[in-house]
């Protein structure tokens, strides 16, 4: 019955060829096609059920493909190249952001050329006229939100701090407080107060600055949406957020955390969740009559992710379904394109043919593996997990907590931090021109399909047909 339904309802269902006033592109960061399938046990099993049969907020799109990830120089991506080709349409070299693969990682002078910085979705949004806005739960300045306004020769320079001695380049913390792209977004949310302060202040919380320029990046912000009659706001906690009269203000930043945000199984009431800012962002960007573009990051999936932690990576997989779903709600599918998508993989795997109804995040249950020792379902190629043999056997996890959330999962290859994995990604779409995003393609490719959903962009688009 199930089957012909979905059956009957993919045959009636009609293609949306319509402009799509607003835009919505959620990445996992790190969500990797296997992240999602024990994401829906590890949700189903919480509930009740078996947990196989459920879908993710956004598996329930019609439309689905993938995209391949690698970078121009490196045959597995890291979050700076994959940014810069999912938001600006152009690959790039690992660990640059917001230029073309002409410039190397760490050179300043190619990227203080202007000649190799590529724009992207929130340019050509804020060029039509759009509001624009950037969520996550890392920091603001990280590899990934970054991509979005800034241009940097290596993800790294989030602050001055960062820049090797003699080095002349503007910081992301600068470019998006002072940048072209950076200074006009109207929404920010998320992490790393400390790359706005000087080290010799403390923020609002108490944790200290990180800036060596004693510039006060926060401030600089307020003080420029004064100088011309910007109506804006800074918060800095989720009480603040939820107060916040989205009619009121057209600008708002908001920096939940010095550093990340925390993990949602370690935050305190203090801290929003994903899908709080989420709403928010939306309710503020919804007041332009041209529309807006979002871009929202589940960032904490990849770092739960590299320290082999399974059962926060999949909370917090979880907690980007949530937002997805709520965005969903709040906005009309016949004018909203909403694309939920993932930068890279990572090396976990799923296995062990255990029953249906099994722990997604404890022992296979159909046997013990060859040396009579259990094994887990979900594990890592590589990683902080490596357990070294005791007496020529395999680590006995019976004796491990593995109830504990930040249980490091067994990894097979010794290394202080899990990679990320080389394969393809899924891509999932809703909306105006969704169609678009099936089969097989190239990870640039996914901005300049929105761009043609949209009508921006100096490419071609859907106002040309």
């Amino acid at each position: 019955m199930q089957a012909q339904w979905v059956l009957k309802n993919k045959v009636s269902s009609s293609l949306n060829k319509k402009i799509a006033k607003n835009v919505i592109l959620f990445l996992g960061d790190g969500m990797s096609i296997t992240t999602l399938a024990a994401t829906r046990v590890y949700l189903g099993h919480k509930y009740g059920h078996t947990g196989e049969e459920l879908k993710l907020s956004f598996e329930a799109f019609p439309y689905t493909g993938l995209a391949k990830t690698y970078c121009v120089d490196h045959n597995v991506a890291d979050s700076a190249c994959s940014g810069t080709a999912y938001l600006t349409g152009v690959k790039a070299n690992s660990g640059t952001v917001g230029l073309s693969a002409a410039v190397k990682r760490g050179d300043c002078n190619g990227q203080k050329d202007g000649a190799y910085s590529v724009s992207g979705l929130v340019d050509w949004a804020q060029k039509a006229g759009k509001a624009t806005g950037v969520v996550t739960t890392t920091r603001v300045t990280h590899a990934t939100p970054a991509a979005s306004y800034a241009h940097s020769a290596d993800r790294r320079w989030e602050a001055d701090t960062d820049m090797p001695k003699g080095t002349h380049c503007d910081d992301i913390a600068l470019q998006l407080v002072r940048g072209r792209v950076g200074s006009k977004i109207n929404v920010i949310m998320g992490g790393g107060r400390k790359n706005f302060i000087p080290r010799t202040s403390k923020d609002a919380e108490g944790y200290p600055g990180y800036r060596s320029d004693n510039l006060d990046l926060i401030t600089e912000w307020e003080n420029n949406k004064k100088s011309y009659g910007a109506s804006h706001k800074y918060v800095y906690n989720r009480t603040q957020l939820q107060s916040l009269d989205a009619k009121q203000y057209d600008h708002v930043l908001g920096l939940f955390s010095s550093d990340h945000l925390p993990y949602h199984l370690e935050a305190d009431e203090g801290v929003p969740a994903l899908s709080d800012m989420t709403q928010k962002a939306i309710q503020m960007l919804s007041k332009n009559k041209n529309g807006f573009f979002l871009f929202v990051e589940g960032g904490r999936i990849d770092t739960a992710h590299h320290e082999t932690k399974a059962r926060k990576a999949l909370d917090e997989t979880a907690e980007l379904a949530k937002a997805v779903e709520a965005a969903v709600k709040m906005m009309n599918p016949e004018e909203t394109l909403i694309i939920v998508t993932s930068d890279h993989s990572h090396t976990m795997t799923y296995s062990g043919y255990s029953k249906r109804g099994s722990d997604i995040l404890g022992f296979t249950n159909k046997m013990n593996a060859s040396d009579n020792l259990p094994y887990t379902t979900l594990s890592y190629a590589n990683g902080p997990g490596y357990k070294p043999h005791e007496e020529f056997q395999r680590h006995n996890l019976l004796l491990d907590d593995m109830n504990n959330p930040n249980y490091t999962y067994p990894s097979l290859v010794p290394i202080a931090r899990e990679t990320h994995g080389g394969e393809d990604v899924a891509v999932f779409a809703k909306g105006p021109w969704s169609h678009l995003f099936t089969g097989n393609y190239e990870q640039n490719f996914i901005p300049h399909a929105i761009a043609f959903a949209a009508c921006i962009g100096s490419g071609f688009t859907n106002c040309a047909l």
